[in-house]
């Protein structure tokens, strides 16, 4: 068995930036030396104010020139910082590893090239947009390069099964969170009208913030009045704003919060929500299970991974606006219910512990 004394780890994000793999290459960078590993990040993030194409080639050398003295590399996504350390550890003869967290050819066919079919669809699908084939063979190759490709659920192992991997080179190790030193809420959210229903993520089609907003407005025209507060950013901010202003319900628009940010929206809300007709494994799912929260989520992708309907939250079908608008008038309505839920997501936190996270990634790591 392999061991992995120095690590390169290749991020496209790091805190302050929002995001999973932000949360996760800091908490590899902290507590891997703690288990006898020396850690090095590479920060996409350095070189992103460069222009398309020429930031790639710059963080191709700032890999290479790192990976020197690396016994392994661990990207930490399969194209932007993927493929530069593929590249790297083969010219180098390095042990090459990568995290998937998701679909990377799928989410910026979404996103910029008029892609509108589903992931479950689209990882069959063969015809397609030439930029979104070109994101797609990359993702495969440098899948097919690892060592160990290591993902956050067995909804995505399933997922990047579909690229042609085996499955006994893919390795399930689910994501924790840390939390924060001290949460810091919003100011907006002191005085705002109960109950305070909370949904996190950044502003694209999959997130269906729109569902979320026509559920809250339902729950309004039955008589309950409520406040939706939105945290994140994203292409459909604008549209979501105006839809927002048509409104007669209470929405706010916080952007985008830090750490603590965050955190304290969180710890404000009386209930979480996650509209999502996508997920590989929700970082905000967990947050939610971490402070105990009442959760409404759809049954999409590794949800049920993480909330047991009835147990830790409420699990609803994709697309079904009434039914989250059910399940907020339920929680609102119920508090035997709702206490019941926040002591079910306590519970639950175990699984997602850093010391359960950072063994199942060593393990991954000598393999």
């Amino acid at each position: 068995m392999p061991t992995c004394a120095r690590l390169l780890v290749a991020t496209p994000l790091y805190p302050p930036d929002p995001g999973g793999p932000a949360t996760y290459a800091q908490i590899l960078e902290t507590m891997l030396p703690e288990q006898g590993t020396v850690v090095e990040v590479v920060k996409f993030g350095n070189v992103r104010h460069l222009p398309k194409l020429f930031r790639h080639l710059v963080y191709f050398f700032n890999v290479l020139h790192s990976a020197r003295h690396a016994d392994a590399i661990l990207a930490l996504d399969p194209v932007s910082v993927g493929l530069p350390s593929a590249l790297v550890a083969k010219l180098l003869k390095k042990r090459f590893y990568v995290k998937v967290v998701g679909d990377y050819a799928w989410e910026q066919g979404r996103q910029r090239f008029g892609l509108t079919m589903d992931l479950d669809t689209f990882i069959h699908a063969r015809h397609m947009p030439l930029q979104v084939r070109v994101l797609r063979a990359l993702q495969r190759y440098v899948a097919r390069q690892a060592t160990r490709i290591i993902v956050p659920s067995y909804y995505l192992q399933k997922i990047v099964g579909s690229w042609g991997i085996e499955q006994d080179r893919i390795s399930v190790v689910y994501n924790a969170v840390t939390p924060a030193v001290s949460s810091v809420c919003p100011s907006v959210l002191s005085e705002v009208r109960r109950p305070l229903i909370l949904t996190i993520g950044r502003l694209v089609p999959w997130k269906h913030i729109d569902g979320i907003m026509d559920a809250v407005e339902r729950v309004g025209s039955e008589g309950i009045p409520t406040t939706l507060a939105i945290v994140g950013t994203g292409p459909l901010e604008q549209s979501l704003m105006q839809k927002a202003a048509e409104s007669r319900t209470d929405i706010l628009f916080l952007g985008q919060q830090d750490r603590k940010g965050t955190e304290g929206a969180l710890a404000s809300a009386d209930i979480l929500v996650l509209n999502s007709s996508y997920e590989g494994l929700s970082h905000v799912l967990i947050e939610g299970l971490m402070q105990g929260k009442a959760i409404i989520a759809t049954n999409a992708g590794g949800n049920p991974e993480l909330i047991e309907d009835g147990v830790n939250g409420v699990l609803i079908p994709v697309g079904d606006t009434p039914a989250i608008a059910s399940a907020i008038m339920r929680l609102s309505e119920d508090s035997h219910l709702r206490a019941l839920l926040e002591e079910g997501a306590r519970a639950s936190r175990t699984r997602f512990s850093l010391p359960v996270m950072i063994a199942g990634t060593i393990t991954a790591l000598t393999q």
